[in-house]
């Protein structure tokens, strides 16, 4: 437990606040080599410490050793907000903040090569200076890896090394899985980066392996979707829609060929095995893992032109079925902006392409863009005249537009009636007022010829 100290205890009998600083405070350097020396002012919250990576949130004064200010977060009325452990503070600030709890208010007395080096700041901070920062700790968080939130990782120790397992890379890790505090899964296991859903491992950590490095050890916060959805996994005793905790070390790893490092005849040779690997998962409701194995195709083939008709009539057939493979897969996951792009994508090809224009309907008709969506399946109609399902849907469209049309005029009907109502009130509120107006002017004229009646009989 680190010793609380107060303002009143860092400026005893006018000593200078380094000597203070240095006397009453910890070292928390990771070598010990007094580079930033802390001294605690208010205590945090007991429990967990920012992780590397973590996004936090802190209020800070910047201070000489002589007591001048030269920056400070509350003059500007708003906190800072980093990565911690990312290199985009001060080295100061990535060792102290790690040692700190929510709440926390604390000292750091920083020597030169954690805080302005021997360059100093223009204008600011001499050079070689020692530096004081105070910093209150607000809040922390994980980092963010998905844009909906959905995977969340906490770095418990750093990996070595700037490369990152791939795409089809072979990955070895060590897992313990919980959920509500219970341990649920422990093992070591090799994976196929992309293909971890066959050793039972979650999408959560498939998707992570490509932001992680060799020796690195996480914390993955997964939501249902990253998990086991709302099928849950019954042999862990793991219900639906349940959220899971994962702690991934990352022992070693084997990257796949980067799309530059392979020939296409190479491409071309491993183009069926990912189709067949994607459609498997599709046929098992798996389809985000299908994502992954159909996008692999495309980022492989889309930019390839060939060489002779045949070989280019061949890339452009797997990169046409990956993009309808895609349009589907997005369907079935109600990612239907995505579903348009990859019919888009087949259509810029093959522009009577049946199976896109009806795909791209069915996104269109569920995002309730009824005309467009119709204007598809009648293109799907003059592609196949025979194609039921179009015309059903033709229907569909139809009747939506019509109860769509319906609903305009119930509201505009309400609208005007209420507009109406408006002015027939506005109406007798006027005739009321000038009602008053000529009473009133009335009764001034009676008035004034009573007064001159008066004036006339005395």
């Amino acid at each position: 437990m680190q010793k609380m100290t107060t303002d009143q205890d860092l400026s005893l009998d006018g000593q200078p606040a380094a000597a203070v600083l240095a006397a009453k405070g910890v070292d928390v350097t990771p070598n010990k080599d007094q580079g930033v020396i802390k001294v605690v002012k208010r205590a945090g919250i007991e429990g967990e410490r920012p992780m590397i990576g973590d996004r936090v949130m802190v209020h800070y004064t910047g201070k000489l050793v002589n007591g001048k200010k030269f920056d400070c977060s509350r003059d500007r009325k708003e906190p800072f907000c980093f990565n911690v452990g990312k290199g985009q503070v001060l080295k100061a600030w990535d060792v102290g903040v790690m040692s700190m709890q929510r709440g926390e208010i604390c000292t750091f007395l920083c020597k030169p090569e954690y805080a302005y080096g021997s360059a100093g700041n223009p204008d600011k901070i001499p050079p070689s200076s020692l530096v004081v920062f105070e910093m209150e700790l607000l809040s922390f968080e994980g980092e963010i890896l998905t844009e909906d939130g959905g995977i969340v990782r906490r770095i418990k120790v750093k990996g070595e090394g700037y490369t990152n397992p791939n795409d089809g890379a072979s990955v070895d890790v060590h897992l313990e899985g919980s959920c509500g505090g219970r341990l649920f899964d422990c093992r070591d296991v090799s994976f196929t980066v992309g293909e971890a859903e066959d050793k039972g491992i979650p999408l959560g950590v498939d998707r992570a392996m490509d932001k992680m490095q060799k020796g690195e050890c996480c914390l993955l916060y997964l939501k249902p979707k990253y998990g086991f959805g709302s099928e849950g996994k019954p042999e862990y005793k793991i219900g639906p829609d349940k959220d899971i905790i994962y702690e991934v070390t990352l022992k070693d790893f084997r990257k796949a060929k980067e799309t530059w490092e392979m020939d296409l005849s190479e491409k071309l040779d491993l183009v069926d095995g990912v189709k067949n690997k994607g459609n498997q998962y599709f046929k098992s409701g798996r389809y985000h893992q299908a994502v992954i194995q159909y996008q692999r195709i495309i980022s492989w083939l889309e930019m390839e032109c060939g060489s002779g008709i045949e070989q280019q009539k061949r890339i452009q057939d797997y990169v046409l079925t990956a993009h309808l493979n895609l349009a589907l897969c997005f369907l079935r996951i109600k990612e239907f902006s995505q579903a348009v792009d990859n019919c888009n994508k087949v259509i810029e090809l093959d522009e009577s392409n049946e199976k896109a224009l009806y795909r791209r309907g069915e996104a269109r008709l569920t995002c309730n863009e009824f005309s467009l969506a119709m204007a598809d399946f009648q293109q799907v109609l003059q592609v196949n005249p025979s194609n039921r399902a179009a015309r059903a849907q033709i229907s569909i469209c139809q009747s939506k537009i019509k109860e769509h049309h319906e609903q305009d005029k119930k509201i505009y009907a309400n609208m005007f009636q209420k507009f109406a109502e408006r002015d027939a009130k506005t109406g007798k509120t006027k005739r009321r007022r000038n009602d008053c107006l000529r009473s009133s002017m009335n009764g001034e004229v009676g008035l004034k010829r009573r007064r001159r009646s008066q004036e006339c009989l005395s």
